[in-house]
C-alpha cells in the first residue's frame, strides 16, 4: 500500500461517551418528532417542546448544543437515524417504542451493542482520500465502522467492543496512543486507504478480513450487486454543510444559538427531505441541509459556510443486507477516489455520511455524472 502524507497534521481522539443507534422508519418519523426535539434540548419541558418559538434555557450556563459530548440526527430518503447516548435512548426513546402496536415496533431498530466515538481533525486533507485514509486501517482489521462528515470534524463510530481491536490497528499503521489524552498521534508519514461500515449489531465477519484494499473494494460491490443494491440520486435534493455561527459580541453567542435552535426545530417539524444534525460538546452545530432550507433561519448570519456549494447526495439502500454487513465505505470510497481517475482526471471530491440503514456520499453538482458511472461499475469493470 502507497504511503499517504495527508494525516500528518491529524489527531485522532475519542470521545467520552457510549452511544446507541437508533433506526425510525420514515412513515413513523412524526412519532419520534417529539423525542427528537427534547434530544436538542433536554432541559425543554413538554409544552416548551410542542411551542418552538421560545426555546429553553441551557442547564448550568452551558450551550445546548454542548450538552451532549456526541449526538447525530438524521433525516434522508431512505430513514431517520438518530445516534445518541444510551441513557438519553432509553428515556426518550423507549417509551414511545413501547407504545407502538407489535408491527411497528418490529420496524424500529435499537442497537443493542454500544458505539464509541473517535473525533479526527486534520488540516489540508483532501475530502475523499481523507475517507479512505481515515478507515483502512480499521476495515483491514475487519473492524465495523460508520463515518461522519461534518463541516469542522470528521467522526468514525466503532463499536465499544472493538476499541481494544482500533487501537492496535492504529498503532500498526503509524499512531501513538496518548493514554492520558485517550488520543493518537500521527508520528510518521504513514498511510491509510479505506474504511467500512455495518448497520446494528456486530459480530465477527463470516470470512476472513481482505488482504488489500481491492480485494475489500471488489468483495464489497459484489456484494451490492448481488443484493441488487444500485446508488440512488435524485437531483432534486441540493444539500450544503455549514455550520453554528458564533457572534464575537457578549450576547451575539446566545442569540445565535436561540436562532439556530429554532431554524432547526422548523426545519425538523415540516418533514425534511434530508437534514444531518452533529452536535458535540467541543464544536459548534454542524449541518447538511437542503439549501432550501436555509430560510427557516431568518438569517446568513445564524450559519457559517458557503451557501453556493452545492452537493448531491447518492445513496445506497442499505436496509436488506445482513446486520453485520461491513466495507461499504471502503468500497464506496475507494471506487470514488479510484475509479474516477480515468485520463488523469482528479478524483471525485466528496464527503460521506453513514446512516442505520444506509450510506449517502455527497459530491460537486459539476462531479455527479462522473461519480454515479464510477459506482456504477461492478466488480468485474462492467456497468450493472
Amino acid at each position: 500500500m502507497e504511503q499517504s502524507m495527508t494525516l500528518m497534521s491529524a489527531q485522532i481522539q475519542f470521545i467520552e461517551t457510549r452511544l446507541c443507534l437508533i433506526h425510525i422508519p420514515l412513515h413513523l418519523y412524526a412519532t419520534f418528532l417529539q423525542p427528537i426535539l427534547q434530544l436538542l434540548l433536554p432541559t425543554a419541558s413538554e409544552n416548551e417542546v410542542q411551542e418552538p418559538a421560545r426555546p429553553s434555557s441551557s442547564h448550568a450556563g452551558v450551550a445546548w448544543t454542548a450538552q451532549h459530548p456526541f449526538v447525530n440526527i438524521s433525516v434522508t430518503p431512505i430513514e431517520c437515524s438518530v445516534a445518541c447516548s444510551r441513557d438519553s435512548a432509553k428515556k426518550l426513546f423507549v417509551p414511545v417504542i413501547e407504545s407502538l402496536d407489535k408491527a411497528a415496533q418490529d420496524q424500529v431498530s435499537l442497537a443493542t451493542d454500544e458505539y464509541v466515538v473517535i473525533q479526527v481533525d486534520g488540516e489540508g486533507l483532501e475530502a475523499g482520500q481523507r475517507v479512505l485514509d481515515l478507515t483502512s486501517p480499521l476495515a483491514m482489521a475487519g473492524i465495523s465502522l460508520f463515518f461522519i462528515t461534518t463541516y469542522f470534524s470528521d467522526y468514525i463510530l466503532v463499536p465499544a467492543k472493538s476499541k481494544g481491536q482500533v487501537v492496535t490497528a492504529l498503532e500498526k499503521r503509524g499512531f501513538a496512543f496518548e493514554k492520558q489524552a485517550d488520543a493518537f498521534v500521527n508520528q510518521s508519514h504513514h498511510h491509510r486507504n479505506a474504511s467500512s461500515h455495518s448497520s446494528f449489531e456486530v459480530r465477527p465477519p463470516s470470512s476472513p478480513p481482505p488482504t488489500s484494499i481491492s480485494e475489500l473494494q471488489v468483495r464489497t460491490f459484489a456484494l451490492l450487486e448481488r443484493r441488487h443494491i444500485l446508488p440512488q440520486v435524485d437531483s432534486t435534493i441540493r444539500l450544503i454543510q455549514c455550520a453554528g455561527r458564533k457572534d464575537p459580541s457578549p450576547n451575539g453567542s446566545s442569540i445565535n444559538e436561540a436562532k439556530l435552535h429554532l431554524g432547526l426545530v422548523k426545519c425538523l417539524v415540516n418533514n425534511p427531505r434530508f437534514l444531518s444534525l452533529t452536535l458535540t460538546d467541543t464544536e459548534p452545530a454542524s449541518l447538511l441541509l437542503e439549501k432550501k432550507l436555509i430560510p427557516q433561519f431568518g438569517s446568513d448570519e445564524v450559519l457559517l459556510g458557503s451557501k453556493e456549494d452545492i452537493l448531491i447526495p447518492i445513496t445506497l439502500d442499505l436496509r436488506e443486507l445482513p446486520l453485520e454487513s461491513t466495507g461499504i465505505v471502503c468500497g464506496v470510497a475507494g471506487k470514488l477516489v479510484g475509479g474516477t481517475t480515468a485520463g488523469m482526471k482528479e478524483a471525485v471530491e466528496m464527503s460521506y455520511l453513514s446512516t442505520a440503514r444506509a450510506g449517502t456520499v455527497m459530491v460537486g453538482e459539476s462531479e455527479l455524472e462522473r461519480a454515479v458511472e464510477a459506482l456504477r461499475v461492478g466488480e468485474n469493470g462492467v456497468k450493472t
